[in-house]
């Protein structure tokens, strides 16, 4: 947790105040019972009237000082801890940007949600309680026992005796409960985990009939996070009746030793009640520090996991000098390229050579597994390649800026994202300073325009979370019409056009002959008929190469090609 606190220097100058604040709260709190025995003694046991309303004034304008500095210091608190959390979930989010798609698998989507909002959340809550009681108890036990000890060193052996009593107490709740919390939030993450799945996949969820076993899932992440949440609790709740009986164990022990020493003449009554109050001080603080140590492994435990998504060092990073290409634009090459997934024993891709020219389209087909996605998922470098070089206008994408890399290229992904908002704020996603125009040419180029002035509110129509309000095939076009809104060099269309009927793909793939003429256009897919009108087709099988060429040289030289042919094709659709 130290490690993020690094995180408060924005703050300094209020974490400087606060403390200010608090340790003229404590000097003050220290100070009532020493005016309080002065009254007892010095007015009240003397019936001097004059003397008890001087002093009782200065009593009541420390007691206001004090409570002047508590306020000031929990609003100040307060602020300081509200915007640590918020620039925290910031930081968070801005490493989890820079991630490669690999190391969002390797910590999980699920896992990435809690640590960004419940994780900094407990430590933000702490933070607040650190700032409060930092100065403020560690002032009030010593300066207690000082204090305490100058009224009667002999009362002060009850101390001796009962505080490190209540301290090893401490030491062993804390010990009990740091791995429950740490077990906690990994039990969280399950709950998240299993809660995220239920919602995305609740169409085959229900397809399956399996509501059920899904439920019966949930319940027994939920339960396991209840019992470990509830154990947590109940060594909490053993702790504040533990800690309220050693203060009342003290109180009437001093009572009863101090009623002893004033019958012997050998201390004061009002030095008997300042005593008292400062031992309840003394007390109050360590009960003070045991609920840090009850918050702080949680918070600890936190921290821990925080750390583990900032110190995870991005595999995808800009070169320290970027260059620009000035020449040919669009052009995209893959030299001897080999790339395998971490832990994998055999690569997705191996020596994979060819190049993409500006206005031409390239189609890359293949079966299931062939590594189609995984290879146009290296142009915008979403992963790095083993070996070998991918090219895009005659320099190494790894050689680019990321920025630089990315405006370049209109990307369509295979499963088609939407966000929530107007159809026109998705589109415009792909271009934020396109015009209303550009809006609409590009919808109906991607043949989206009919079904979007079908709808009531036409293009500022609201699109539920995650696009459920539209079909497949409606979500896959306006993924395109976002793609060409942003007239790049490169478009890419991973298996983009598998949810269209064949009358909206043959259109689709005219009008975006017109539109993309001398951009280098990029088709990945399975169908046969999607390729067939390709200037090039790159055939992959396993991961390697079978053939490049048209439709018709590949019909006679490559088996792989024609076997997919004939599996989809009839004779006269081949003829």
């Amino acid at each position: 947790m130290i490690k993020l606190l690094k995180f408060l220097r924005p703050y300094t100058g209020l974490v400087i105040f606060i403390l200010i604040f608090m340790f003229g709260q404590a000097m003050a709190e220290l100070y009532l019972p020493t005016l309080m025995s002065d009254i007892v003694n010095n007015g009240m046991m003397k019936g001097n009237t004059g003397y008890i309303w001087k002093y009782g004034g200065y009593m009541l304008l420390v007691a206001l000082g004090s409570s002047l500095c508590a306020i000031s210091g929990s609003l100040l608190s307060s602020i300081t801890a509200v915007g640590f959390g918020r620039d925290l979930r910031s930081i968070v989010f801005t490493r989890v940007e820079s991630y490669s798609l690999h190391e969002f698998d390797k910590i999980g989507t699920a896992s990435l949600i809690t640590r960004t909002t419940n994780d900094i959340m407990q430590i933000q809550t702490v933070l607040v309680m650190m700032m409060r009681f930092l100065i403020y108890a560690p002032i009030m036990c010593i300066g207690g026992i000082i204090m305490a000890m100058s009224k009667d060193r002999t009362l002060t052996l009850i101390l001796a005796v009962v505080l490190p009593i209540l301290m090893a107490v401490i030491g062993f709740f804390a010990s009990i409960i740091v791995p429950i919390f740490q077990a906690l939030q990994k039990k969280l993450d399950k709950v998240n985990l299993v809660l995220r799945e239920n919602l995305t996949g609740i169409r085959v969820i229900r397809a399956f009939n399996r509501q059920y076993s899904e439920r019966k899932r949930f319940t027994e992440a939920n339960s396991d996070l209840t019992e470990t949440a509830i154990k947590a609790n109940k060594i909490m709740a053993a702790m504040q009746p533990l800690m309220m009986l050693f203060m009342n164990v003290t109180s009437i022990s001093i009572i009863w030793f101090a009623g002893l020493r004033i019958n012997l003449g050998k201390l004061e009554l009002g030095d008997m009640m300042a005593f008292l109050q400062y031992a309840m001080q003394i007390m109050f603080s360590l009960i003070m520090v045991s609920i840090m140590f009850v918050m702080v492994p949680r918070a600890q435990a936190s921290a821990v996991r925080i750390n583990e998504v900032l110190d995870v060092s991005p595999e995808i990073n800009d070169p320290k000098q970027a260059k620009r290409s000035d020449g040919k634009k669009g052009l995209v090459e893959f030299r001897n390229v080999t790339f395998s997934y971490p832990g994998a024993e055999q690569p997705a891709l191996s020596n994979i050579s060819f190049a993409a020219n500006p206005g031409e389209t390239t189609a890359i087909i293949g079966g299931t597994g062939s590594g189609k996605s995984t290879l146009i998922s290296l142009i915008p470098r979403f992963y790095d390649v083993d070996s070998g070089s991918v090219m895009v206008d005659g320099i190494d994408v790894r050689e680019m800026s990321q920025k630089d890399l990315r405006a370049r290229i209109g990307f369509v992904p295979q499963s088609a994202v939407l966000f929530t908002g107007t159809i026109a704020d998705n589109i415009r996603y792909g271009r934020k300073d396109a015009t209303d125009e550009e809006i609409m040419h590009a919808a109906e180029v991607a043949q989206a325009s009919e079904f979007i002035s079908s709808m009531k509110e036409g293009y500022n129509s609201e699109i539920a979370q995650g696009g459920t309000n539209l079909s497949g095939g409606q979500k896959q076009r306006l993924s395109i019409a976002r793609a060409l809104v942003r007239k790049p060099e490169i478009y890419i269309f991973d298996e983009s056009f598998s949810a269209l009927d064949f009358k909206t793909d043959a259109r689709l793939r005219a009008a975006l002959k017109k539109e993309t003429k001398d951009a280098t256009v990029i088709i990945v897919t399975q169908r046969v008929s999607t390729v067939m009108d390709a200037d090039k087709i790159v055939v992959l099988d396993e991961g390697k190469i079978a053939g490049i060429g048209n439709h018709k040289t590949l019909l006679e030289s490559c088996e792989v090609y024609r076997e997919l042919v004939y599996s989809q094709l009839s004779e006269e659709e081949i003829a």
